[in-house]
């Protein structure tokens, strides 16, 4: 249960101008003013206690901004892979719920769920291959290493952009907050693969509303788009010559200014 404290602060929460909030902090983020983003980032890894050592730029001074740094890459040997044979993680964050879907039902939080179509946009055919299948939440904190990476071996089939709220992806919000993955901004990328299909979720969070992937040009930022369901749309990947075929590992992208995915395991 809540205590008054956490059910206060989840209240002032929820009256933020989450959109405005975020667009302030992106031009911030954006800033190239070497003495600002120099001591930002400072701050930022005394703070979260960030190894930069194992960065391909271990200095603020080689980044050309907040944002640069926040969606920084790692050496290539950094983290080790999941070996032939298991799904490895898509990113460097801690598992918050996993388990088995029911019935179209995803565990949120202790009493807190939310369904699949919802999660998907509202998409009923697609929800429904997934409805039996698995599932893991995966909280990135602020000071995570924030690109997203292929599960498993897949070909991209189609993404949909979900408009929404940017609340807080917090584990303390995600106690508080019903459906609070299906209500937030959201990136649905629908893979096929060895194992049937896969749907890999990236949900934004207050400050960490735009996302960038390796497919598209640019930064895909949903709540520019509108704010209701008929808004939700999806974009197809007819890639008849594997243009869009991945290899456990691969970097998919990354959020722009902690955040969450959620990516079903097949059904």
């Amino acid at each position: 249960m809540a205590n008054a404290t956490e059910k206060l602060t989840i209240k002032l929460q929820m009256r933020l101008p989450h959109k405005a909030c975020s667009t302030l902090f992106g031009k911030i983020a954006d800033c190239r003013v070497k003495p600002i983003k120099n001591g930002l980032i400072r701050f930022f890894v005394w703070m979260h206690k960030i190894n930069l050592q194992e960065a391909v730029k271990q200095r603020p001074e080689d980044y050309e901004s907040f944002n640069d740094f926040f969606t920084r890459h790692l050496e290539k040997d950094a983290r080790v892979i999941a070996p032939q044979g298991k799904v490895a993680s898509p990113v460097d964050g801690t598992v918050s719920q996993a388990g088995k879907i029911n019935d179209g039902e995803i565990i949120q939080a202790k009493g807190h769920s939310y369904s699949v179509e919802d999660l998907l946009g509202g998409d009923e055919s697609l929800a429904e291959m997934f409805k039996d299948g698995s599932f893991a939440n995966i909280y990135l904190s602020p000071g995570d290493y924030h690109h997203f990476h292929m599960p498993m071996h897949g070909k991209l089939l189609k993404t949909i952009h979900v408009p929404g709220e940017l609340y807080s992806v917090s584990p303390k919000t995600a106690r508080n907050i019903d459906g609070l993955f299906a209500k937030n901004e959201r990136l649905v990328c629908i893979f096929d693969t060895p194992q049937g299909r896969m749907a890999m979720v990236m949900v934004g969070a207050i400050n960490v509303s735009s996302i960038q992937t390796v497919w598209e040009k640019g930064v895909i930022e949903p709540h520019r788009q509108g704010g209701n369901r008929a808004d939700v749309h999806a974009k197809y990947f007819d890639n008849f010559n594997n243009e869009h075929t991945y290899e456990k590992g691969d970097d998919l992208g990354a959020f722009r200014i902690g955040s969450t995915v959620i990516p079903p395991v097949p059904a």
